[in-house]
Protein backbone atom coordinates (compact mmCIF):
# COMPACT_ATOMS: atom_id res chain seq x y z
CA UNK A 1 0.00 0.00 0.00
CA UNK A 2 1.36 3.44 -0.89
CA UNK A 3 2.35 5.98 1.74
CA UNK A 4 -0.34 8.39 0.56
CA UNK A 5 -3.00 5.74 0.95
CA UNK A 6 -1.81 4.87 4.48
CA UNK A 7 -1.70 8.54 5.51
CA UNK A 8 -5.17 9.13 4.08
CA UNK A 9 -6.65 6.09 5.82
CA UNK A 10 -4.99 7.07 9.08
CA UNK A 11 -6.34 10.61 8.85
CA UNK A 12 -9.84 9.39 8.05
CA UNK A 13 -9.85 6.82 10.86
CA UNK A 14 -8.42 9.34 13.35
CA UNK A 15 -11.13 11.82 12.34
CA UNK A 16 -13.80 9.17 12.70
CA UNK A 17 -12.45 8.15 16.11
CA UNK A 18 -12.51 11.76 17.32
CA UNK A 19 -16.03 12.24 15.95
CA UNK A 20 -17.13 9.12 17.85
CA UNK A 21 -15.55 10.50 21.03
CA UNK A 22 -17.45 13.75 20.52
CA UNK A 23 -20.87 12.12 20.13
CA UNK A 24 -21.56 12.68 23.84
CA UNK A 25 -21.72 16.42 23.11
CA UNK A 26 -24.31 16.01 20.34
CA UNK A 27 -26.44 13.09 21.47
CA UNK A 28 -27.86 13.43 24.97
CA UNK A 29 -27.31 10.00 26.48
CA UNK A 30 -26.80 9.03 30.09
CA UNK A 31 -23.03 8.83 30.79
CA UNK A 32 -23.14 5.09 31.50
CA UNK A 33 -24.86 4.31 28.18
CA UNK A 34 -22.61 6.80 26.39
CA UNK A 35 -19.56 4.91 27.67
CA UNK A 36 -20.75 1.68 26.03
CA UNK A 37 -21.63 3.25 22.68
CA UNK A 38 -18.60 5.51 22.36
CA UNK A 39 -16.17 2.94 23.78
CA UNK A 40 -17.38 0.31 21.32
CA UNK A 41 -17.10 2.69 18.36
CA UNK A 42 -13.60 3.84 19.37
CA UNK A 43 -12.45 0.24 19.85
CA UNK A 44 -13.85 -0.64 16.43
CA UNK A 45 -11.93 2.26 14.92
CA UNK A 46 -8.70 1.07 16.53
CA UNK A 47 -9.03 -2.43 15.09
CA UNK A 48 -10.10 -1.20 11.67
CA UNK A 49 -7.05 1.08 11.66
CA UNK A 50 -4.82 -1.86 12.56
CA UNK A 51 -6.27 -3.95 9.74
CA UNK A 52 -6.60 -1.34 7.03
CA UNK A 53 -3.80 1.16 7.74
CA UNK A 54 -1.28 -0.88 9.72
CA UNK A 55 0.21 -1.14 13.19
CA UNK A 56 1.89 2.25 13.49
CA UNK A 57 -1.06 4.30 12.23
CA UNK A 58 -3.34 2.41 14.63
CA UNK A 59 -0.94 3.10 17.52
CA UNK A 60 -0.93 6.80 16.65
CA UNK A 61 -4.73 6.84 16.87
CA UNK A 62 -4.51 4.84 20.12
CA UNK A 63 -2.27 7.54 21.61
CA UNK A 64 -4.22 10.57 20.38
CA UNK A 65 -7.67 9.34 21.48
CA UNK A 66 -7.02 9.55 25.27
CA UNK A 67 -5.42 13.00 24.90
CA UNK A 68 -8.63 14.22 23.29
CA UNK A 69 -10.69 12.37 25.92
CA UNK A 70 -8.79 14.27 28.63
CA UNK A 71 -9.47 17.63 26.97
CA UNK A 72 -13.13 16.65 26.62
CA UNK A 73 -13.25 16.06 30.38
CA UNK A 74 -13.61 12.28 30.17
CA UNK A 75 -10.36 11.63 32.02
CA UNK A 76 -10.19 13.60 35.27
CA UNK A 77 -6.37 13.83 35.44
CA UNK A 78 -3.72 14.05 32.72
CA UNK A 79 -1.80 11.17 34.32
CA UNK A 80 -4.62 8.89 33.15
CA UNK A 81 -3.80 9.54 29.46
CA UNK A 82 -0.83 7.16 29.42
CA UNK A 83 -2.62 4.12 30.92
CA UNK A 84 -5.52 4.51 28.49
CA UNK A 85 -3.10 4.86 25.57
CA UNK A 86 -1.31 1.71 26.77
CA UNK A 87 -4.64 -0.12 27.02
CA UNK A 88 -5.50 0.93 23.47
CA UNK A 89 -2.07 -0.16 22.23
CA UNK A 90 -2.44 -3.52 23.99
CA UNK A 91 -5.86 -3.96 22.37
CA UNK A 92 -4.35 -3.44 18.92
CA UNK A 93 -1.24 -5.55 19.49
CA UNK A 94 -3.13 -8.44 21.07
CA UNK A 95 -5.70 -8.38 18.29
CA UNK A 96 -3.01 -8.54 15.62
CA UNK A 97 -1.20 -11.34 17.48
CA UNK A 98 -4.37 -13.31 18.19
CA UNK A 99 -5.67 -12.87 14.67
CA UNK A 100 -3.18 -15.53 13.60
CA UNK A 101 -5.63 -17.96 15.21
CA UNK A 102 -8.65 -16.25 13.61
CA UNK A 103 -10.50 -12.98 13.99
CA UNK A 104 -12.67 -14.10 16.90
CA UNK A 105 -9.73 -15.39 18.97
CA UNK A 106 -7.97 -12.11 18.18
CA UNK A 107 -10.94 -10.12 19.43
CA UNK A 108 -11.22 -12.23 22.59
CA UNK A 109 -7.50 -11.96 23.35
CA UNK A 110 -7.47 -8.22 22.71
CA UNK A 111 -10.56 -7.62 24.86
CA UNK A 112 -9.31 -9.67 27.78
CA UNK A 113 -5.84 -8.15 27.59
CA UNK A 114 -7.00 -4.55 27.40
CA UNK A 115 -9.54 -5.03 30.18
CA UNK A 116 -7.07 -6.71 32.51
CA UNK A 117 -4.34 -4.18 31.79
CA UNK A 118 -6.57 -1.16 32.37
CA UNK A 119 -8.03 -2.57 35.56
CA UNK A 120 -4.60 -3.47 36.92
CA UNK A 121 -2.92 -0.19 36.02
CA UNK A 122 -5.75 1.93 37.43
CA UNK A 123 -6.00 -0.14 40.62
CA UNK A 124 -2.26 0.39 41.13
CA UNK A 125 -2.28 4.05 40.06
CA UNK A 126 -5.16 5.00 42.32
CA UNK A 127 -3.16 3.87 45.38
CA UNK A 128 -0.83 6.84 44.74
CA UNK A 129 -3.35 9.52 43.76
CA UNK A 130 -5.46 11.39 46.27
CA UNK A 131 -8.91 11.67 44.72
CA UNK A 132 -12.30 11.30 46.28
CA UNK A 133 -13.47 7.74 46.92
CA UNK A 134 -16.53 8.39 44.76
CA UNK A 135 -14.43 9.45 41.75
CA UNK A 136 -12.04 6.52 42.31
CA UNK A 137 -14.96 4.08 42.44
CA UNK A 138 -16.34 5.52 39.19
CA UNK A 139 -12.97 5.18 37.48
CA UNK A 140 -12.56 1.59 38.67
CA UNK A 141 -16.06 0.74 37.48
CA UNK A 142 -15.31 2.22 34.04
CA UNK A 143 -12.06 0.24 33.87
CA UNK A 144 -13.66 -3.08 34.83
CA UNK A 145 -16.40 -5.13 33.15
CA UNK A 146 -17.54 -2.33 30.77
CA UNK A 147 -14.15 -2.72 29.06
CA UNK A 148 -15.06 -6.32 28.29
CA UNK A 149 -18.31 -5.19 26.71
CA UNK A 150 -16.85 -2.31 24.67
CA UNK A 151 -13.87 -4.40 23.59
CA UNK A 152 -16.04 -7.28 22.43
CA UNK A 153 -18.65 -5.14 20.71
CA UNK A 154 -15.94 -2.98 19.14
CA UNK A 155 -14.20 -6.08 17.86
CA UNK A 156 -17.39 -7.45 16.33
CA UNK A 157 -18.16 -4.08 14.70
CA UNK A 158 -14.61 -3.93 13.32
CA UNK A 159 -14.93 -7.45 11.95
CA UNK A 160 -18.19 -6.57 10.22
CA UNK A 161 -16.97 -3.22 8.82
CA UNK A 162 -13.52 -4.47 7.77
CA UNK A 163 -15.13 -7.12 5.57
CA UNK A 164 -16.85 -4.36 3.65
CA UNK A 165 -13.79 -2.13 3.13
CA UNK A 166 -11.48 -2.80 0.20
Amino acid sequence: MSDNRIITRTALLLSLTLIFQSLRFFIPLPPFLSMFIIGSLVNASLLIAAQKAGLWPALIIAAIAPVVAYFQGQLPLPIFILPVALGNAAYILLFLAGRQLGRIPGIVLATLGKSGLLYGIFAWLLTFIAISPKVAAGIMLAMSWPQLVTGGVGGILAYWVAQRIK
